[in-house]
């Protein structure tokens, strides 16, 4: 339960407490200052309290996005103020401030910028067309009531509840609809995570269809994919529409978008195999969950490097803005990408009228190209601008990087030689190419590769040895995952071992859960994962090392063997230690408000 303290006098006829009961709140009055301090020293310091004037009119939706919200420690609009927990205190300050002269009834607007000044973040919300206000005469509060009359609310809720900036398939196919799905569960009292944890299980239930390998599996399978993607929109539509925002919720939203992908691309495979495939179709499940992992860190690397980045300007960047902002090019610039919604459209479609074959062979060309267009602009982005990347942005690079022990030990020594020299992609692409390279030349089990293995844990630490605030730095961490994911995949492509391939894709889908992890725990502003784990797990040049040593020492099915227990292990560290660390009270609310296509 809340607490809405009610400042001064209601005229006759408000229905101010009737809106703020129906918000969840309990509400109290207060005549003065005095009589506000007292009813606050009652509440307890665990409530939220909302100090609002009784003068107060506008839309309860106003009052909603000001008084509800759980993001922010503090809220306020033009009558109305609320003070989460944490900023209770400054609010008790801030009114012991305000002597029995002022007038009670304008405490909320005196009292937001004292706590401001307090040091306490006060959110104010975009009202946009809503009306909040405190009439100062009759006449005033006459017209205020017409203009709160002549706005519905109610509309304006349900289109907030979208995100501004989506993909082309989200905007017009799913989001004129799934509004009102969002709606009715919130009036049947569902939450967001509900919500998610059906899209879950519809897209679980699409990856067993598709595992039959039958036609009418594979249609089933399309249809469910496209419903988990809608309650998937509808769940962050449902939490904007609500102001339902959680943690949990937020790190359930943001991990589970991929364990659906991933989990259907497996049983894609599976249905392959069944339907008389052989094992080469995991090959091309794996290529794509590495392909589509790599975007995205892509994605997530550049961010982190630009994100408080000063004099951050570029033509480029300039031109894209404008692209951006006009006409077809936003839908056809957003579209080229694949993001979530027109990849699942994609899959779904090709699904239902094709063969896994053709899906993953359609996937891995869409989103090849995709990749290629968005690291092409924003290495022409990040040679063009002129910034001057922070310590910040540096840190955040080293820790997408995820280097392990053995690669800390390679930097030191690479640290110790003079400055100058190679740049830090420079030495990632030839440490990634060297290993590479090796591979394409001995394929086979062999100690060949772990040669070229020990060249890479060289390379990647001299990489990783200084400060990564070079222009192009950012390609690094992208560099590292491709280089361990493919690594991965053709070691067991070639190990001849049945089995291998499956075994391999539950690997990389481990070590790409905590490289998702480090992204979302990043974002927080809490840091990467333990030093402790990272260090347990390998690094990705430990993780590397090891599965070309075990492709040396295991074949066949010692080498499935080998994998399976590699996988197993590094699931159970990892998703133990982000569990732990995801449902703590310590733990950063993650939420993408940005529409940035997944």
């Amino acid at each position: 339960m809340s607490t809405a303290i009610l400042t001064g006098l209601p005229p006759v006829g408000s229905s101010l407490e009737d809106d703020l009961r129906s918000l969840g709140f309990d509400v109290r009055a207060a005549a003065d200052a005095a009589g506000t301090a007292a009813a606050l020293a009652a509440v307890p310091a665990a409530e939220r309290v909302a100090l609002v004037d009784a003068r107060f009119v506008g839309h309860l939706h106003a009052l909603r996005l000001a008084l509800t919200d759980p993001r922010f420690p503090a809220a306020a609009v033009e009558g109305a103020l609320t003070a989460q927990p944490e900023a209770r205190g400054a609010l008790t300050r801030a009114l012991a401030t305000v002597t029995d002269a002022d007038p009670g009834e304008g405490l909320p607007d005196v009292l937001a910028p004292r706590l401001e000044a307090d040091g306490v973040g006060v959110h104010r919300p975009d009202l946009g067309v809503l009306v909040a206000t405190v009439p100062a005469d009759a006449d005033v509060r006459a017209k205020a009531e017409g203009d709160v009359a002549a706005v519905d609310d109610e509309a304006v809720r349900l289109r907030a509840a979208v995100k501004s900036r989506d993909g082309f398939f989200t905007t017009y196919c799913v989001s004129p609809y799934s509004r009102y799905l969002a709606r009715w569960c919130a009036r049947r009292g569902l939450t967001p995570n509900q919500v998610t944890t059906a899209s879950l299980l519809t897209a679980l239930i699409a990856a067993g269809c598709a595992a039959t390998g039958t036609r009418p599996g594979f249609v089933a399978a399309g249809v469910l994919l496209i419903l988990s993607f809608v309650l998937d929109c509808t769940d962050g539509q449902l939490a904007r529409y609500s102001l339902q925002y959680s943690t949990l919720g937020a790190w359930l939203d943001a991990t589970f978008d991929r364990a659906k992908e991933y989990a259907y691309y497996a049983g894609l495979a599976v249905g392959a195999a069944h339907g008389g495939g052989s094992d080469d179709v995991w090959a091309l499940a794996l290529g794509a969950m590495v392909l589509q992992t790599c975007r995205h860190v892509v994605d997530f690397s550049f961010n982190e490097a630009n994100h408080d980045a000063t004099a951050n300007t570029s033509p480029t960047a300039a031109l894209s803005d404008k692209l951006d902002s006009v006409g077809w090019t936003v839908w056809a610039r957003r579209m080229i990408v694949l993001p979530i919604g027109e990849r699942w459209a994609l899959i779904a479609v090709l699904t239902a009228l094709t063969t896994p074959r053709i899906v993953f062979s359609a996937l891995l060309v869409g989103c090849a190209l995709a990749a290629c267009y968005t690291t092409a602009g924003r290495v022409l982005r990040s040679l063009t601008r002129k910034a001057h990347r922070t310590d910040r942005a540096a840190r955040a690079l080293a820790d997408l990087a995820d280097s392990g022990p053995i690669a800390e030990l390679a930097a030191k020594a690479a640290a110790r030689r003079p400055g100058g020299g190679a740049t830090a992609p420079v030495l990632a692409l030839a440490g990634a190419g060297l290993l590479l390279v090796q591979l394409w030349w001995h394929p086979e089990p062999g100690w060949w590769p772990v040669l070229g293995a020990g060249l890479y844990v060289l390379f990647a630490g001299a990489a990783v040895a200084r400060p990564l605030k070079g222009p192009l730095d950012w390609l690094v961490p992208p560099v590292f995952r491709a280089a361990e994911y493919l690594t991965i995949l053709v070691l067991a492509a070639h190990s001849g071992g049945s089995g291998a391939l499956p075994a391999a894709f539950g690997l990389v889908a481990a070590v790409a859960y905590h490289h998702y992890d480090t992204v979302y725990r990043i974002r927080g502003g809490s840091g990467a994962p333990p030093h402790w784990l990272v260090r347990a797990i390998g690094g990705h040049e430990g993780r590397v090392l090891a599965v070309t040593i075990a492709a040396a020492l295991w074949h066949n099915q010692g080498f499935t063997i080998a994998l399976t227990a590699l996988a197993v292990a590094l699931a159970l560290a990892v998703l133990s230690e982000s569990i732990r660390f995801w449902v703590s009270s310590g733990a950063p609310a993650v939420h993408d408000e940005t529409g940035e296509p997944a």
